[in-house]
């Protein structure tokens, strides 16, 4: 099992693919998977703000508020190589 900071970071750096490209069906289920791991962990609540160079995720895990915060470098690995080489993340519409 991952620790709840792979966790938080793995469903960050997807959500931000999703939210980037709503109509990816790919990282929308991807999106769905990492909230099921967070559940997991414990986290019933979650939501991330983009300031100043960092992302904050904050998040409630049994019943206690917390935080962590990553570089922006670090979350938009994967948006960036989505956005840089479309050809081989290629949209598939829903069923």
């Amino acid at each position: 099992m991952n620790s709840l900071m792979d966790a938080v970071y793995n469903w960050l750096t997807i959500r931000i693919v999703h939210d980037a490209r709503p109509d990816d069906t790919a990282a929308r289920d991807t999106v769905h998977l990492f909230e099921k791991n967070l559940e997991d962990h414990g986290v019933d609540r979650y939501s991330y703000e983009k300031k100043d160079g960092w992302y904050t995720v904050v998040y409630t895990k049994d019943g206690n508020d917390d935080q962590f915060r990553f570089r922006e470098e670090m979350v938009e690995v994967m948006l960036k190589q989505v956005l840089s080489h479309p050809e081989r993340y290629e949209q598939f519409p829903s069923e």
